[in-house]
């Protein structure tokens, strides 16, 4: 679906090592990268981070370039990029099911990972995204892993595409395919209507969200996922979940559906570096 972060930032940060390794999904092996930069020393955080696509593409070389920058971010962290399975393979919730697993499968590998097991984030965008936000729901629930923040990146978070700013992409040309797409790829994802209203397909829907890890969510001013992105953060915070929403200015697109892109020009790795930075004051203060 939708082109990754890497457009519109300035070299590919050279001096990250990028490693491809296996990780345990629910029913078998997964592929990953692993990105890390700096002293070899074992790192306080690892973010783990899954890709967009709309739940039915593979996205992971697409994030590549982002993956980099992020990772050389500093705050002594690591970022591993996982796979998931795609609705095309085996639909909802077999992608959710992946992801909590190999946040499970972090936890478990910390030396392999060049990672102290201090703290661990999870991230994505778009599908990736919410993929990201049921794995925060997953492991309240569950027990395990215990999460210290979550990055949404415009995230997908409404199959009924019920919002203002969805709903407007018809009428938009240049962004009318872009909502086409998005239905679709809830049309594969979630087969079943049921489905959709359940919480680990659509977090928005949830009524229990008390007791999740702090939030960073960033939307765009012409992103169709815009207000479902800025209404998750307000409910998280009305259940009393520290969420900081960002809203970030559009940019001129490189390429058709190159729309990420903007997010990278208004300095969303800016953000998603203050929010780390904030959990390393909460946790000096708490």
């Amino acid at each position: 679906m939708n082109a990754p972060f890497e457009t519109g930032l300035a070299g590919k940060a050279d001096d990250v090592r990028v490693k491809e390794l296996a990780v345990a999904g629910e029913q078998g092996p997964l592929k990953a990268r692993l990105y890390s930069a700096g002293p070899a020393a074992k790192r306080d955080t690892l973010i783990v981070f899954f890709h967009g696509g709309g739940f039915v593409e593979d996205k992971l070389d697409e994030s590549d370039a982002f993956l980099r920058h992020l990772a050389d971010g500093g705050h002594a962290q690591v970022v591993l990029a996982s796979s998931y399975t795609l609705a095309t393979v085996r639909p909802f919730p077999a992608a959710v099911e992946d992801a909590h697993a190999v946040l499970l499968w972090a936890k478990k590998n910390k030396t392999k990972l060049g990672w102290n097991g201090k703290r661990m984030l999870v991230a994505g965008i778009e599908a990736g995204a919410n993929l990201a936000a049921v794995c925060a729901l997953m492991s309240r629930d569950r027990g395990a892993p215990k999460l210290a923040g979550q990055i949404l990146l415009m995230p997908m978070l409404d199959p009924g595409l019920s919002t203002c700013s969805m709903r407007e992409m018809p009428n938009c040309p240049d962004m009318e395919a872009l909502a086409d797409d998005c239905a679709a790829a809830y049309r594969g994802y979630l087969p079943h209507a049921a489905d959709r209203t359940h919480p680990y397909a659509s977090p928005l829907q949830s009524s229990r969200l008390k007791n999740l890890p702090p939030a960073l969510i960033l939307s765009a001013e012409d992103d169709p996922l815009r207000d479902e992105a800025e209404a998750y953060g307000a409910k998280l915070n009305s259940f009393g979940v520290p969420a900081s929403v960002r809203r970030l200015l559009p940019a001129p697109l490189t390429e058709p559906g190159g729309r990420n892109d903007c997010a990278c020009k208004a300095s969303a790795l800016t953000e998603i570096a203050a929010f780390i930075a904030g959990l390393d004051g909460e946790a000096a203060t708490g």
